[in-house]
């Protein structure tokens, strides 16, 4: 055990020693990550920022209070983090602040909107509905849906009570102790109370139920684990790597030829692929955790997931490092394979806005379920939350180290 340990550290010490290496495994991560701090807001190291003070332009041309209570909403504390709604008097002026990109949508509640919902006879109003536009920034797409699904909550709101309105009344016109006349009357009274009783309910709640406090979304949660899994794969590569590199200059056979059983020397080369991949993880969490205030959840699954993650990229490593004959082979395979699981195990953007079939396609990337893992745990996930991605990271590592260690034996690798 201790000759295996020897071996591994020494393998750690010449990665770490190595300039090339340190770039890619802990400066081009890092750069990245940085910028995307800078693109978020949280090189100032505020804890706040991320999906926030969307603007948006207001226009309220509505009479009635149906258009009130959709401003208010915009204007409620409880989205005073995430909105910063600007209240304007015409159109025009909406439209113009969306085409110069300083709003990331505009609302115009047109004219008649709240009798459209309740009609009322005197007014002389037809029930016709009348709708809302919504004008859409095509440079803030994120920014643009978001607000889109608050003003769609809101209408939901206002549709759920007017049906509940009709439906009652209904209901009691069809006993016959209703007249239509005075039907009509009620229901101009009811349908007016329910729907603004729905409308003025808070349509979307940030909350997190685990804690009950308020959630904020922070893209850098996302990259910041995605470019660490990304780059991860490099260090495995390089480690598996080192293995054919130490068995073509014969420092590998005269290490087989000692009486250290094979399984230990192997186990240290192995093993210190695995210590690299833990180091380079550890380095990036603990420098983004400082540079940027991440809070990447529960510490006891953070170093858990480090530990799984590491296995199953260590696995890839060693399997990669069987399948070919010289070290450049394994160098330049394993910037291929290190960009195509950052693509697909969603370092660069989220997997839910691709085909199911990539999603599935995924899961045979560490990349894409200890981002599953990190991704959770920062969102107030605990230990039973991440079963699922530290057993497939576990799995896939002893597969392929498995397969590993049978193509090792038939090449010559694992004996003397």
């Amino acid at each position: 055990m201790r000759k295996l340990l020897i071996l591994a550290l020494k393998d750690l010490k010449l990665i770490f020693r190595d300039p090339a290496a340190l770039i890619l495994m802990l400066l081009a991560p890092f750069l990245i990550t940085l910028g995307m701090g800078l693109i978020t807001g949280r090189f100032s190291g505020s804890a706040t920022s991320g999906i926030s003070n969307i603007s948006v332009a207001i226009v309220n041309q509505d009479e009635g209070e149906l258009g009130e209570t959709l401003v208010a909403v915009f204007e409620s504390e409880d989205l005073a983090d995430l909105v910063e709604p600007t209240i304007l008097l015409t159109p025009g002026d909406a439209r113009q602040l969306v085409e110069a990109d300083q709003a990331s949508a505009a609302i115009l509640i047109p004219q008649g909107f709240s009798a459209s919902i309740i009609p009322d006879e005197r007014s002389g109003t037809s029930g016709e509905v009348v709708l809302i536009d919504f004008i859409a920034n095509p440079n803030a797409p994120t920014n643009a849906g978001v607000l889109r699904s608050i003003l769609d909550a809101f209408l939901t709101q206002v549709e759920v009570g007017r049906i509940g309105a009709e439906v009652t009344l209904s209901q009691f016109a069809q006993t016959g102790k209703l007249t239509p006349e005075l039907a009509a009357r009620l229901g101009e009274a009811l349908g007016a109370q329910l729907a603004l009783q729905s409308a003025q309910a808070q349509p979307i709640q940030l909350e997190d139920t685990t804690s009950g406090a308020a959630v904020k979304f922070d893209l850098l949660m996302y990259f910041a684990p995605g470019m660490a899994l990304m780059f991860l794969m490099f260090a495995v590569t390089y480690g598996g790597r080192s293995l054919l590199l130490e068995n073509r200059t014969g420092t590998l056979p005269r290490m087989l030829q000692t009486p250290t059983a094979p399984a230990h020397i192997l186990g240290g080369k192995v093993l210190g692929i695995f210590l690299t991949a833990v180091a380079q993880l550890t380095i990036l969490i603990g420098g983004t955790s400082l540079l940027f205030r991440l809070d990447w959840g529960q510490p006891l699954g953070v170093v858990l997931l480090i530990l799984a993650a590491a296995f199953a990229a260590s696995g890839w490593g060693s399997f990669i490092a069987t399948l070919f004959k010289t070290p450049a082979q394994v160098a330049n395979f394993g910037s291929i394979v290190m960009l195509v699981f950052g693509l697909l195990g969603g370092s660069f953007f989220d997997l839910s806005l691709l085909p199911e079939w990539v999603s599935t396609l995924s899961k045979i990337t560490p990349n894409a379920w200890g981002l599953q893992g990190f991704t959770t745990l920062a969102g107030g996930g605990t230990l039973s939350s991440i079963g699922e991605p530290l057993l497939a990271l576990v799995l896939m590592g002893i597969i392929l180290f498995g397969v590993a260690s049978i193509w090792m034996r038939r090449r010559g690798l694992a004996g003397k």
